[in-house]
Parts: C-alpha cells; sequence; structure tokens
C-alpha cells in the first residue's frame, strides 16, 4: 500500500539522485503520524471541553494520586513550560473550577495546585476518549507490532528525554 511519504521520497529521489533520502521514510511519517495524533487529541479534549494545554496539566495532577497536588515547579518539570506560561496556566484553570491554589504545608512562601473533583473528572473524561482515539489510530497494527514499534521509538526519544537541563 503506497502512502503520501512514499510519494515524497520518489519525487526527491528523481529531483535529487545525488541526495540520501532514507530517513525521510522514517521521519516523515513520524511527522505526520504526529500531526493525525494531535487532531485525535484535539477532538478526544474538546469533547469535553478541554485544551491540549489544559488536559496535560490536569493529567500531570491526576497521574500523581490522591491527593493530586504538585508544585508549580513540578508541573513545569512535567509539562515542559516557562514559568510564566504554568502560572497563566494555573489562573485559568482555577477560574474554571478545575485546579486549586493550597499554601504548601513544607514551605510557608509556596504552593500545591490540587485538582478539584470537576478537574479530576475532566482529566478522566479526556484521557478514555484519548485511549479510544489513540486504540482507533493504532488498529491496523498487531499487538507484537505495537510493542515492537514502541521499542523502536523508545530508542529514537531516548537520548532527547535523558538530555540534562
Amino acid at each position: 500500500m503506497e502512502d503520501e511519504v512514499d510519494r515524497l521520497v520518489a519525487a526527491w529521489r528523481r529531483e535529487r539522485p545525488d541526495l540520501d533520502v532514507e530517513p525521510l521514510e522514517v521521519l516523515s511519517r513520524v511527522s505526520r503520524l504526529a500531526r493525525h495524533l494531535d487532531r485525535a487529541r484535539r477532538i478526544a479534549f474538546a469533547e469535553v471541553g478541554l485544551e491540549p494545554w489544559e488536559f496535560d496539566v490536569l493529567t500531570a495532577l491526576r497521574r500523581t494520586g490522591a491527593p493530586y497536588q504538585l508544585s508549580p515547579g513540578a508541573l513545569l518539570t512535567q509539562t515542559l513550560v516557562t514559568s510564566g506560561t504554568m502560572t497563566n496556566r494555573i489562573d485559568r484553570l482555577a477560574k474554571k473550577g478545575l485546579v486549586e491554589r493550597l499554601p504548601d504545608p513544607s514551605d510557608r512562601r509556596g504552593v500545591l495546585v490540587r485538582l478539584t473533583a470537576e478537574g479530576r473528572d475532566k482529566a478522566d473524561q479526556s484521557l478514555a476518549g484519548l485511549l479510544a482515539q489513540e486504540r482507533a489510530i493504532l488498529a491496523e497494527l498487531s499487538r507484537e507490532q505495537r510493542t515492537e514499534l514502541a521499542g523502536l521509538l523508545r530508542r529514537l526519544t531516548g537520548p532527547f528525554d535523558n538530555l540534562p537541563g
């Protein structure tokens, strides 16, 4: 079965036979798949009235387990945004009643961000919707193929995920 990347690679091989375009066969597919996944994520989150960034913050809190709270610094680490961006996001989620700020008992100047019951429900609903979308994307692969693909992608992403700083 030919796909758009096959056509793209064939065109580049015809136009630039002097270049080895083999990396495009893998990474252009990863890029296209990322766009399809982004679209599927947006659909799943919109069904429960969330934006992707809201999902990221809410599920970071949800994954911590009860009492579903983290410091803003820990949220920064998990969501890879700046402190100014995180402050804005926490403000917006608090206005929607999805998180609340609490004093940090271990640091008088610090705060903790805690998921509210409504925030937990939104996180759970959006995750279920996302997983349904992702299962559909992966439906063409057997369990063994999914396991193999996950391992190969882990080898590619591991060095990026383990960079210092």
